[in-house]
This record gives structure tokens, C-alpha cells and sequence, in this order.
């Protein structure tokens, strides 16, 4: 009650005030007066997202920021989430934090923000280079090349023309501005199978279309001559002299051997989905020849008429709910729609006036069809009518648009007469030019959509933490035979909650299982607003958590051991016969601590033998403070320096183990290029 009291007294306040005033003209009244500021100063603790590595990679002023020289390496990081020692983020970052998609974007002068995001210690150009690489799909035109004729050719490879043979020069031909180093993902199919090709005979007879389609009953077995009316992606319609039906899918797909006008004899079943009668897959067909295909007169559906079907369609349901869909209520025909195109990602819906509970939807769409139907665009549609889809979604499989036909409505439809169709399956390969030639990419290895189907996934990409876990049982199988510290580049798609995207991870075999390695640490580095730009504050914050395979903590301190051997004199005698522990100053890269116990000590190194306890432990924290930990930062991070006006420093959170594992933080102030002086650790408090 207070509250709202106090909020009518201000309000009408404010009002006397304006009835008394014009404009701001009392200010000039009030000496030292300036007009109030609205600020929003704040401190904040942030952790980049996938979105925003990937908002940073194609802000305009990070794509100037990297100009030609490193787009691709920009682009990787928008789909790797990490920064690297090309796009760093202290050049990179501040883009993002001024960019209207960041959530802080509009904080005042004075706010600071202190980012989390993952970095590239030492990161294979192989890994960034193939994440950004190019992706072609080998086309039609390229495998008549292949084959050599435009006729006698088939829509894939074979032992006779092989991918491996083949592929150098598809590439070299498709990309012929390629540069010494690039990477191309290749997208092609290949059959165990040659094709034998013939020519056909000369027809004795006419082709005679049947009269079976009309008449033809749920579940019955039909064979139909007829030719083909219209193509998708999903199917084609077949007309017969009675009427047409959607066939799906034959199980001599992909059908590249069909195009508009293919006279066809079709064995198969009838059968419905989405109240549509339809051909079901698996039906078989041989082509009997070709003919110019003349479409009929199209019957005009207006909104009110997809309404009626609509309620046609709802009442069948209901009236059967246990044959559910199962129900006939569209037998196939010619229609015409006009409305306005909706395009939401892979669908392509119309709206038509005075239709409110229902939408044509563009069934199969070609990509000759999704070229003519753009977002928002008022357009006539010709074509058949086969389903009703999720109960609103009017399929139409299309023939025309706006008049215009679309001649050949199968992306992949052969222009002419093509080879005999043979199994085959979809594969990917990574390519890298050389110079001169296109080759295989050394050492790598792509997931193609046998292999994501293999690992249970539903659509070809992987997500979360997938990778992780499915990626060595991948390579354990493809590479059975793998010796200790093989490496190999995975590649693969990845689905990052918004969009899919191309990665690629480092693996090495150490004797039992695959082992991911990405030299990837996450780092924290303060980002402050002044004049209305942000700018990097380069004091860190690094995380080394405990534990076996962690892989900042491997990094940092496997490089402590390293800086131990190279510049301790007789350093090689505080370091195990494994190579990653040392006894020094106590770090393990295999364990991810620091080893304080000075029993492991002295049995490791005969040199604290006349020491105490307490001394071996004193002198390992001190040499970890002031020697170790600084030369593995210089190594590391060779480019921190100071910042006029800025304390600029490195804190590490990091554990010790003394019997028990026990969390410690330890601080340096940088006081040169890659120099770091001891401040504080609290394991001496």
C-alpha cells in the first residue's frame, strides 16, 4: 500500500512540474544543474555459447578484422568454439560484447565483464582447416564424365570407375581456383556393382497404359503401365489411363533413372498414408520408353474447399480412429492453388485466402521447385494432390509455377536415357589439395550416413556430448589393427542447437583405446567498457581441475615437467620413468595435481635424502611459486604483457595432493612479455 502511495505522490509530482515548465527551460535556474543520465554499470561473469562463437565469427567487423588471409580460420571457430592463436580472444571478443545479439551489449561506461571461453594451446592446422573447409557434392554432369557418356552412365561410382580413381579429377575440374593447402568435404555415391548398359530395343508394340489406378483397393498387389506425371524428392506420380497415385520411394531407389515422361511398368502394393492413396515402397518398375506428357485441366482449390477436405478428413478419422490415418479420403489428382509462400527451414507451405485450419505444403520440393517459391512471394501452383499431412498440410507434389513448368522436377533426374540402375550408398571423403592434385587428406577419416546410422542417430550430425562418447568405438572399429600414438583426424557434422555444422577432432591410440586430445583449456580474461568501446583487460583466470585426462591440466602441467628437463640442471633425475610426473616441484600431467608428499619425493630423487619432511614440501612449493610454473606460463601464454593503468594478472585454480586431494589458488602479476612474478598461493595460508 506504502508503495503504491509513494509511486501516485511522484507521478503527480511530475506532473505539476511539467504544467509549470517548458521543455527544460528551469535549468537555466539552477546553477551546476546537468541533466540526469540513465547508466548501467555492471560486473558480470559470463561464458561464451555456441551462438555466440558463432555471432563473433560472422560479426562484420571481426570478418574485416581477419580480412581474406584468415576467414577460414574465423569461420572454424564459429563451429569449433575455440579460439586459436590466429583469431585470439582478446582482438576477437570485444566485437562480440558490442554486438546487438550479446545479451550485455548495451552496459555503460565503466561495466567490465569477465568472459569464459575455450582457447587452442596447440591446435593442428589439419583440425581448423578441415572444420572450414568447403563441402561439394559430386553432380550429375560430373558422372557422365566419369562414364563418358551422356546416356550410358550411372548416378554413382563402381569397381570400373572408382571414388578413389575418379575423384582427383571431378575436383580439378569443379574447383579450379583451389589453393595449395585447401580442403574440400566430398559428397558422392558408390556402388560394389558395375552397371551393364544397353541399348534399348525398339518397342514392338505401342506402350498400352493400363485402367488399374482408379479402381485399385487398399492392400492390393497392382501392376500398372503408366508414365511418370510428376516428380519429387520423395517419390514420383504415376498416371495410368484411369487416374494417377503417388508411388514412394521403389525399392530401385534412388530412381535417378526416372524423368517426367518415363513410361514405366510398376509392380507393387496400394497402400495410404496421411488419407492419400499411394503406391507404398518397395515396389519394383522397368522403363519401357518416354512420351511427351500433357497435364489436364487443373481443378481450382480455393481456401473453402481445403476447409470441406479438411472436415472430409477429420470426420473419416473419427469415424475410424483405430484405422487412424489408414483412412482414404484423397485419391490423387490435378490441382491448382494460389496463396502466399511460407518458407520455415525445409518446408514450403502456402497460405490461401479463407482457409484458417489449413495450408497447401509443397511436397518433395526440388530444387528447381524452392527456387521459384521464395519467403512471402504470391504465387499459382499446379500439381497433384496426394495427402494431408499432420491433419492441415495439403501435399502437393508440383508440376508448374506461375504457369511455368518445371520440366525436370527430380534434382537428379537424368536428362536423357541413363544407365541400369544399381544399389549403391551415400559416402563422404576429405580431400586436400596439394598444389598440383587433389588427394586424399592424410590421416583423416569422416563420418558418413552409414556410420551415424550405425551409432543410432536419427539424422546425419551428432550432438552434445555424442562425440565423446561414440567417436573411439567408432575408431576402434574402422582402425582395428591401430598401433600406439597413431593419430587420426575425425570429421563429422555436428548439431549445435541452432544449426549444423562441420567439426573435426584430434584422436591418438594409446595402445588400448582412443584418446581425445584438443589441447583446448578454458580461460577466463576481463573485457571493460570505456568511451563506449570494449577493450581486453588480459588478466586470466585458468582452471586445472584434478584428475586423470583432463586436458588443460595435462597441458599445463606436462609442460611444467618439460620446462623441469630443460632447464633444471640433472633435471631429467626428478622426472619418472613415465615422463609426466616430476618430483622437482611435485607436478603430474597424469594425475592433473601437484604431489606434495615428500615420501614420493625422496624415494624419486636420492638428493632430499638429508632433508626433513617439512623442508622437501617448503622447497617444492617454492620452486612450483617462483621457477615452474612461471617458465610453463612463459611457454604458454608468450604474448601477456602489461596494460598501462591495469594490474594485469593470472590467477590459477589448481589441486596439491598431500594423501588427500585439496583445492589451491595461486597468483602472478605480469610484469614483462611472458614474464610472471609470485604474488600469493593459498596453500600458504
Amino acid at each position: 500500500m506504502i508503495r503504491n502511495i509513494n509511486k501516485f505522490l511522484l507521478v503527480s509530482g511530475c506532473v505539476l512540474l511539467l504544467a509549470g515548465c517548458d521543455d527544460n527551460s528551469w535549468n537555466d535556474k539552477l546553477p551546476g544543474f546537468e541533466e540526469p543520465r540513465p547508466t548501467d554499470v555492471q560486473s558480470i561473469d559470463y561464458t561464451l555459447t555456441a551462438n555466440d562463437y558463432k555471432t563473433l565469427s560472422t560479426n562484420s567487423a571481426n570478418v574485416a578484422l581477419a580480412g581474406e588471409d584468415n576467414k577460414k580460420a574465423l569461420a572454424a571457430v564459429g563451429s569449433q568454439c575455440y579460439f586459436t592463436g590466429v583469431i585470439t580472444p582478446e582482438k576477437y571478443i570485444p566485437a562480440l560484447l558490442s554486438d546487438p545479439k550479446f545479451p550485455y551489449f548495451a552496459l555503460s561506461n565503466g561495466s567490465a565483464i569477465n568472459v569464459t571461453y575455450r582457447t587452442a594451446a596447440a591446435i593442428p592446422e589439419q583440425v581448423t582447416d578441415i572444420a572450414a573447409a568447403a563441402k561439394y557434392t559430386v553432380t550429375e554432369a560430373d558422372y557422365q564424365t566419369v562414364w563418358g557418356s551422356e546416356e550410358d552412365y550411372t548416378m554413382s561410382f563402381a569397381p570400373s570407375h572408382t571414388a578413389a580413381r575418379s575423384l582427383p579429377a571431378v575436383l580439378k575440374t569443379a574447383l579450379p581456383d583451389a589453393a595449395n593447402g585447401d580442403y574440400v568435404i566430398v559428397n558422392y555415391n558408390t556402388s560394389t556393382t558395375d552397371p551393364v548398359f544397353q541399348t534399348a530395343p525398339e518397342p514392338e508394340a505401342p506402350f498400352e497404359l493400363s485402367n488399374v489406378i482408379k479402381d485399385a483397393a487398399k492392400d492390393a498387389a497392382v501392376t500398372i503401365n503408366g508414365y511418370v506425371s510428376a516428380l519429387s524428392t520423395q517419390g514420383f506420380v504415376l498416371t495410368d489411363a484411369s487416374g494417377s497415385i503417388f508411388c514412394y520411394r521403389p525399392s530401385s531407389e534412388p530412381f535417378f533413372d526416372l524423368k517426367v515422361g518415363s513410361e514405366i511398368t510398376l509392380e507393387g502394393t496400394v497402400g495410404v498414408n496421411n488419407y492419400g492413396k499411394q503406391i507404398s515402397s518397395g515396389s519394383t518398375y522397368t522403363v519401357k520408353g518416354e512420351r511427351t506428357v500433357t497435364y489436364p485441366s487443373a481443378t481450382v482449390v480455393t481456401g473453402a474447399d481445403l476447409e470441406a477436405l479438411k472436415a472430409t478428413a477429420d470426420a473419416a478419422y473419427a469415424a475410424d480412429k483405430s484405422a487412424g490415418k489408414n483412412v482414404i479420403v484423397i485419391n490423387p489428382y490435378y490441382v491448382s492453388m494460389s496463396g502466399t509462400v511460407a518458407v520455415n527451414g525445409s518446408n514450403i507451405n502456402i497460405t490461401v485466402a479463407g482457409a484458417d485450419k489449413a495450408m497447401g505444403s509443397v511436397y518433395g520440393a526440388s530444387d528447381a521447385v524452392k527456387a521459384k517459391l521464395t519467403n512471402g512471394a504470391n504465387v499459382t501452383v499446379e500439381g497433384y494432390l496426394v495427402a494431408i499431412a499432420g491433419g492441415k498440410y495439403f501435399n502437393v507434389v508440383v508440376t508448374k509455377v506461375n504457369g511455368t513448368t518445371i520440366t525436370k522436377a527430380h534434382r537428379n533426374a537424368a536428362s536423357s536415357r541413363a544407365a541400369v540402375t544399381v544399389p549403391s550408398v551415400n559416402e563422404n571423403a576429405v580431400y586436400k589439395f596439394d598444389g598440383s592434385a587433389w588427394t586424399v587428406a592424410p590421416s583423416t577419416s569422416i563420418l558418413s550416413h552409414a556410420d551415424y546410422q550405425a551409432m543410432g542417430q536419427s539424422y546425419d550430425n551428432l550432438s552434445g556430448t555424442v562425440p565423446a562418447t561414440l567417436l573411439p568405438k567408432y575408431l576402434s572399429q574402422k582402425y582395428p589393427y591401430a598401433v600406439a600414438d597413431e593419430t587420426v583426424f575425425v570429421a563429422y557434422y555436428y548439431y549445435n542447437g541452432t544449426e549444423t555444422v562441420t567439426r573435426c577432432d584430434q584422436y591418438t591410440y594409446d595402445g588400448s583405446q582412443w584418446i581425445l586430445y584438443d589441447g583446448i583449456v578454458t580461460e577466463t580474461a576481463q573485457f571493460v567498457k570505456s568511451n563506449g568501446v570494449w577493450t581486453y583487460d588480459p588478466s586470466l583466470t585458468i582452471n586445472l581441475p584434478a584428475g586423470k585426462g583432463q586436458a588443460s591440466s595435462t597441458l599445463y602441467f606436462q609442460t611444467c615437467v618439460d620446462w623441469v628437463k630443460d632447464n633444471v640442471p640433472d633435471g631429467s633425475a626428478y622426472i619418472s620413468s613415465y615422463g609426466n610426473n616430476e618430483y622437482y616441484c611435485g607436478t603430474s600431467a597424469y594425475q592433473g595435481n601437484v604431489d606434495l608428499r615428500p615420501g614420493a619425493a625422496k624415494a624419486a630423487y636420492a638428493g632430499y635424502a638429508s632433508m626433513t619432511d617439512d623442508e622437501v614440501v617448503a622447497l617444492e612449493k617454492q620452486r612450483f611459486e617462483t621457477e615452474v610454473m612461471p617458465g610453463a606460463l612463459a611457454i604458454l601464454h608468450p604474448d601477456i604483457k602489461p596494460v598501462d593503468g591495469i594490474d594485469v594478472t593470472v590467477t590459477i585454480n589448481f589441486y596439491f595432493y598431500t594423501g588427500t586431494t585439496s583445492p589451491a589458488t595461486i597468483i602472478y602479476k605480469v610484469v614483462g612479455q611472458g614474464r610472471f612474478e609470485f604474488v600469493s598461493c593459498t596453500w600458504n595460508d
